[in-house]
């Protein structure tokens, strides 16, 4: 691991403009560990007051250092919100849900081999390099949504959920507060897959909001290699509702 400064932020005007961001580290560290990841200054937000959960117009305000276990285990969560518990619920350990967080989850970078290894060519970790997936070892890489210059998929459980409730990402940063929808906070890697959403630099999730619980019926279903404690090979995040035996809604 690379030397880096490393501050705590004492509020969230204090945290917004710095180049990056530490709160449970379950994925940035890794990756500093690996030498994939060589920030040069981390400042700490976990002293931030950001680990609320809200009744939000009808819905929820999730703050964004509310952790994944406790987040799954909310009753309100559970109870009006199923297909998000469950999808928390499959992912990583209970020992990294208790540690991760809800904007970290967001921000989670892939898991392909790849990208993890410094020594094959990756046009996400370095542009312009090359893909070394491309005719490579390939299971867990995309079908749809990639590009010639990058087949990497985004490891988050709880982003897929998100996106089938509608959630938005709630952001400071140094030009003032904006809110955006889940549908376009992701970007597709075209010929940029190292710009992975539509944050800027010194941009800082606060939280996330979810409308309404949606009517009808929520699951989470993931395919994965073993029971537990794996990443997917496929996942999707349903919400059906019907009406006198014919489906009116579906996301």
């Amino acid at each position: 691991m690379t030397p880096f400064d490393y501050t705590r932020a004492a509020d969230v005007s204090d945290a917004v403009g710095n180049p990056r961001f530490i709160a449970g580290g379950t994925n940035l560290l890794d990756l500093m560990k690996l030498g994939v990841e060589r920030p040069e200054r981390l400042t700490d937000i976990t002293r931030l007051d950001l680990r609320g959960i809200e009744d939000h117009e009808g819905g929820l305000r999730i703050g964004a250092l509310v952790s994944n276990a406790d987040l799954a285990a909310d009753a309100r969560v559970r109870r009006e919100y199923p297909v998000l518990s469950r999808a928390l619920l499959s992912g990583a350990s209970g020992q990294l849900r208790n540690m991760a967080t809800t904007g970290g989850n967001l921000l989670q970078r892939t898991r392909c081999y790849y990208f993890q290894d410094i020594d094959s060519p990756c046009n996400k970790r370095e542009p312009g390099s090359g893909c070394s997936a491309i005719g490579g070892a390939t299971r867990l890489h995309a079908i749809l949504g990639a590009s010639e210059e990058c087949i990497a998929t985004h490891p988050s459980d709880m982003a897929v959920a998100m996106q089938a409730l509608g959630a938005v990402v709630e952001v400071e940063g140094p030009e003032g507060a904006r809110s955006i929808p889940l549908s376009e906070f992701y970007l597709l890697p075209g010929d940029r897959p190292d710009r992975e959403t539509v944050l800027e630099p010194g941009d800082l999730i606060t939280a996330v909001t979810l409308p309404p619980p949606p009517p009808g019926r929520q699951t989470y279903r993931k395919v994965r290699d073993r029971a537990s404690y794996a990443f997917a090979l496929t996942s999707v995040a349903g919400i059906v509702n019907c009406d006198g035996g014919k489906i009116t809604d579906a996301a």
